[in-house]
Parts: structure tokens; sequence; C-alpha cells
């Protein structure tokens, strides 16, 4: 027999236990019984009366059925697998090497997956997510940085399958954008995303600049998961008030000639200082209106809640002064054109392939940075 069909067939071997463990950490069991009570409530009397209640009920079921049926394919890859190394044992064949090479490569990657899954356990991980995009000093250097971010991160959305919304969108003068967000669609958007949250750093040689000058730039990238009906978020109505206005589009056909572009304005008060804010919130996702308010006041319980829960972390960091910060305002990463290197200053992780991860090939850094503090950011929520 072919000495590689040996060491695949003990590569299976040793990644079975790891296999079996993994029906733990997704609880499996829960899982199914999960879906017994989810089909049980679709199979009584009345259950479309609410369409809304209804919808989601069916889409959790949609959720847990594709993650057993994930877990199940990959048992049944690991069958196939060792059933290709028996036969080839048995018939002296060495013509399925191939197909047991990209077989065995395709399994541990979807194992790597199903892994990093298991370490999506914040509360909101599930979430959908709000993305904001910020340029900062610099002008039309910084304003076309922020606009191949965001280019980066819808990339990524695509890659993966999720659906992205452009809530609201602020052209740069002469190139570029000076601010954007984007509502990110799909099964723990938010507990990937919340990894790239903060200041991020572009060296390279401006083409904006004649001298062809090494040019400095910043941007920012706030994310906070999009809360629903789940979510307790408390806004006093006596503190909201309502502005409307014209969206503005590309043009022609595309300009609206009725107002229904919106602008939340809420009266914030910190409740622990007293401190007074007005934050401000402008949607101009729809020509509808209603639909344009009610999602102004999704994003204002976004904002809130995630007021809340860094007053938590900075409590719990006070705690733990020796270990690292994660927050807000804290440069996270650099992308050194020239050089050819992007670096995450929170993990070490970089890479040199700096092409692929502005072409949304951001997985690497993802993980990275799960592996080392999604536990720790689990405990703060």
């Amino acid at each position: 027999m072919n000495i590689e069909f040996d060491a695949y067939k003990q590569k299976l071997n040793d990644c079975r236990p790891a296999l079996d463990g993994l029906a733990d950490s997704l609880n499996l069991e829960g899982m199914r019984n999960e879906l017994e009570r989810l089909h049980a409530m679709q199979e009584a009397p009345g259950f479309w009366d609410d369409p809304e209640k209804s919808q989601k009920i069916v889409v959790k079921t949609r959720q847990t059925e594709s993650k057993i049926e994930h877990y199940e394919k990959m048992l049944s890859n690991w069958d196939d697998l060792m059933t290709i190394c028996e036969m080839a044992e048995e018939e002296d064949d060495d013509s399925m090497l191939e197909e047991l090479k990209t077989g065995f490569a395709a399994l541990t990657e979807d194992m790597e997956t199903c892994r990093l899954e298991t370490l999506l356990t914040g509360h909101y991980d599930k979430n959908n997510a709000m993305m904001s995009f910020q340029a900062g000093a610099g002008g039309t250097e910084a304003q076309d940085w922020c606009q191949m971010l965001y280019r980066m991160y819808t990339r990524w959305a695509e890659r993966h399958g999720y659906t992205y919304q452009l809530m609201d969108y602020e052209a740069g003068e002469e190139a570029g954008i000076k601010s954007a967000t984007i509502l990110i669609e799909g099964d723990n958007a938010y507990g990937y995303l919340k990894s790239e949250n903060g200041v991020h750093r572009l060296v390279r040689v401006s083409p904006f600049n004649a001298q062809g000058k090494r040019m400095t730039s910043f941007a920012s990238v706030f994310v906070t998961p999009l809360v629903d009906d789940t979510i307790e978020v408390y806004v006093d109505p006596a503190k909201v008030s309502w502005d409307t206005f014209r969206s503005s589009g590309a043009g022609g056909q595309n300009v609206n000639k009725v107002e229904s572009g919106v602008r939340l304005r809420y009266q914030y008060e910190d409740p622990d200082t007293g401190e007074k804010e007005e934050i401000l919130i402008e949607n101009t996702e729809t020509r509808d209106q209603p639909k344009n308010r009610a999602k102004a006041m999704l994003l204002l319980k976004s904002q809130l809640y995630d007021r809340a829960l860094k007053k938590k972390q900075a409590e719990q960091a006070k705690i733990e002064a020796g270990k690292k910060k994660i927050e807000w305002g804290s440069q996270i990463r650099s992308y050194v054109f020239d050089d050819r290197r992007v670096k995450d200053h929170r993990t070490g992780y970089q890479t040199s392939d700096v092409d692929a991860v502005m072409d949304g090939k951001i997985d690497g850094f993802i993980k990275a940075y799960l592996m080392e503090f999604a536990a720790a950011d689990a405990e703060k929520e």
C-alpha cells in the first residue's frame, strides 16, 4: 500500500477525537432537542396568526438545522475518507490518493470553521452587526482609506454569504468617503466582526501626493450588534425628537422627491455621571419614511447598548489592569503597503498578502482574535 495512504489513515484516526469533541462543544444533543421543539411549535394550530413571531421561529429552525447538518456532513466525510483508505489498502490502488488529499483538506477546514463557531459564546455574538466607518484627519488620503476599508468588509461579507445594506453614506469631497454605516446580516455576524472594532492605520506612497511621499492615514471602524426584541434597551420617548429631509441619491431618477430621510435626535444623559449629550442618527435607506424611522430607532438602541457594554468592560478592566485592553479608540492594525505587511497589534498576527487582505480575506486576523480574546469578551457581556 502507498505509504501516503497509511499517513492519511493515521491523520484521520488522530482527528476523530477532535471531531467527536465538537459535538459536545456545539451541544449537538441540545440542538436536536431544540429542533424538535421548534418543529412542534410550527405544527401547532394558529402558528401563522402572528407572522412576525412565526417568521423568527422559521429562521431559527433553519439555522439550527444547518448547524446539525454541517456537523453530520463532517462525520459522513470522515467515514468516506476512511473507506477510501481501506479500499486502497485492499486493492493496492493509488488512483484515489488525490481524492483523499482533497477530501482531508476540506474536512480539516470545516472542522476549523466549526471550532471557531464554538468560541462565539458572547450573549450577542449570533446577532447581525452594525458597522460604521469614519475617516480620520487627513482629507482625501484618509477618506480614500476609509473607502478601502468599506470595500474590504463588504467583500468579506460576500465571501461568507452574508448580505449587507447601506444605511448611511457621506462621500468625500474629491475621492473616498467621509463616513458610512452598513448593516451586515447573517448568523454570528457580530461575533466575527467585533474583532474589527477600532482604529485602522494605513502607510503607503500616496497617489494623491504629487511628490510621491509616504503617508500615514487613519480610519475608525465601529461595530455593534443590531439589537432586536430579545435585547432590553430602554429609550425614553420624552428625549426623542425627529426631523425629516429629502434623501439625496446618485442623481437623475434616483433623487428622492419627498422627505423620506429621517434624523433622530436623542437627549442622552449618562446614568452615572449625569453628563448630557445629543445622539444624532440619520437614515436614508429607503423611500419609506416609517421604515427609515424604525431602522433609526434600532440604530439608537444599538448605540445605547454599546455604551452600557463599554461601561461594563471599563469596570472589568480596572480589576484586570494587567491584561490587554480591547477598547474603542485603540489602534488595532497597521496596513503597510510598500513593505507588503499587515499586522494586528493585539494578537501579533500578520501576513504579507496585502492584496488578499484588501479583497476581504481577513479570516486569519479574526481567528487569531477569537482564539485569544473570545472567552474574555463573553465574560464582559
